[in-house]
């Protein structure tokens, strides 16, 4: 007999629902997170800047900006999940098997949203120093936050295609 079976843990009514609502709120929560620390951390480099010149705004609100993208990305994902599972209309009854397969598909997004979020904010910081001392390369320094934007987009691409899959699993 399987363990989780003689504990009751299949008994448990929605828990498949729970756990992939728990992976939803995870992309979602985790993500925005590291987009507001990274938002609010280039920002306050932007607002150094900007006491000295105005007219450098719309460079610096670009890179200021590029931390936030990975919270968009979780929502995006938490709203696949919900979709998938029924939640935002449908049939919402899951097997606690197939939830936990997509609470583990959101975790991509989850956890590299906050830490790329994170790191590209310093690199936004950086790049808002460079645009402040010489804004004719306001180009090369938006480079270096957009590398690490690949790393979210990679895991974006992940979770996407892992909740995808997992929707179309038997089980």
């Amino acid at each position: 007999m399987n363990f989780l079976v003689m504990n009751g843990i299949d008994k448990v009514d929605n828990l498949g629902v729970i756990l992939a609502l728990l992976g939803a709120a995870l992309a979602a929560l985790m993500a925005g997170i590291g987009s507001a620390i990274g938002v609010g951390k280039a920002g306050e480099a932007a607002a150094g800047v900007l006491t000295e010149d105005s007219s450098k705004f719309g460079k610096i609100l670009v890179l200021q900006l590029l931390p936030g993208t990975q919270g968009i990305y979780g929502l995006l994902i938490a709203f696949l999940t919900m979709t998938k599972v029924g939640v935002l209309g449908g049939d919402s009854d899951l097997s606690w098997q197939k939830g936990a397969l997509f609470l583990c598909a959101c975790l991509p997004i989850a956890i590299v949203g906050l830490v790329s979020a994170i790191a590209q904010a310093k690199a936004s910081v950086a790049s808002i120093g460079v645009v402040a001392k010489k804004p004719e390369e306001f180009g090369k320094a938006m480079i270096l936050p957009a590398m690490v934007e690949t790393y979210a987009i990679l895991a974006l691409l992940i979770s996407l295609l892992a909740v995808s899959g997992v929707s179309s699993l038997t089980l």
